[in-house]
């Protein structure tokens, strides 16, 4: 299978009849169901086919309704998969899974919740990678250009920590309902860690998240690419503690998250990168409206948070996309 071209580096299952038809028992939708048009080729990608690289994947069958949704996010106008491979840049879709399904196929939330073992979070985005290789064709120095790649390359998939949130989750805050299971769909590069272990105030911590997103991609790119905050427990704690629900958080943080283009005009500082000097003067957002999601997930001790970098958003770009998973 490796010398076919149909892995992205690991082992993979073999995909035998009888483990793709026990695949297939876990969805309602007929095998020859056409999920999307994968790019890069604009292929027809049936559900069998998802099925197929799903057990090469290694995806239990319980996990397949989430592969599904999570196709459908991406291979949508406003994903933007196809620019998502044709960048240089090594972003790729981070899989975000809130509902019941989450506890139900054993996705993890917790401890090391961006890491690795744990079979559903692991091989869910590895499964999605596999068919956008397979059966769309975007395999590494073809369409696909990322001149380092990351981990979002080979497959991010996690899920938010619901039942210890004080607060609504992404999918809520998104315009579901607590009770249906969804999958968001970011385009993002990979996390980087984020260190508070002194604040021990609502109005610290904010303060000191603000300036770590200041810094997600580049420190001179404002308005133009998205960002995804993942707040840890200890952290989230500091800002239930002072009573501030979602919507307070959010307004807050806003207020850190202008920056005076000045200081960041391309030749500000002897540094030839930054905005056109056309736009000296002014006070921007760092993030568009509503372009910084945030999450809550990871283990119980660690005074860390984690920021994932976006690509570039809007219509120009990739916008962060939800699908409710259905059987």
């Amino acid at each position: 299978m490796y010398d076919r071209g149909w892995s992205d580096g690991l082992p993979l299952v073999p995909p035998t009849r009888e483990r793709v038809l026990r695949m297939l028992d876990s969805t309602s939708r007929s095998g020859d169901e056409v999920v999307a048009l994968m790019p890069p080729n604009l292929v027809d990608c049936t559900v069998e086919k998802v099925a197929v690289n799903s057990v090469m994947a290694g995806c239990l069958p319980e996990y397949l309704p989430v592969v599904l949704a999570s196709l459908e996010a991406i291979c949508t106008d406003d994903f933007n998969m196809h620019g998502v491979l044709a960048t240089t840049m090594g972003v790729g879709p981070v899989l975000v899974v809130n509902g019941p399904i989450a506890t139900r196929i054993g996705m993890n939330s917790g401890v090391n919740v961006l890491g690795h073992g744990n079979r559903a979070n692991a091989t869910i985005g590895r499964a999605v990678q596999l068919v956008v290789r397979n059966v769309g064709g975007g395999a590494p120095g073809g369409v696909d250009r990322a001149t380092h790649g990351s981990m979002s390359k080979l497959g991010f998939c996690f899920a938010e920590d619901e039942e210890d949130s004080p607060w609504t989750t992404l999918a809520e805050d998104r315009g579901f309902d607590r009770s249906v299971d969804v999958v968001t769909a970011f385009c993002g590069e990979g996390p980087r860690i984020l260190v508070d272990q002194q604040s021990r105030s609502a109005e610290s911590l904010v303060r000191m998240l603000a300036e770590g997103l200041l810094a997600s991609v580049s420190p001179r790119t404002v308005m133009g690419m998205d960002g995804l905050l993942v707040l840890s427990p200890e952290h989230m704690a500091r800002f239930s503690d002072a009573g501030w629900n979602r919507p307070r958080f959010m307004e807050e943080l806003e207020k850190f998250l202008m920056v005076e283009t000045d200081g960041i005009l391309a030749g500000a500082g002897g540094i030839e990168e930054g905005l056109p000097p056309a736009l000296a003067g002014l006070t921007l957002p760092k993030f568009r409206p509503g372009g910084l999601l945030v999450v809550h997930a990871g283990g119980p001790a660690g005074l860390f948070s984690a920021i994932i970098g976006g690509w570039v958003n809007g219509q120009m770009g990739s916008e962060p996309t939800s699908r409710e998973i259905i059987r």
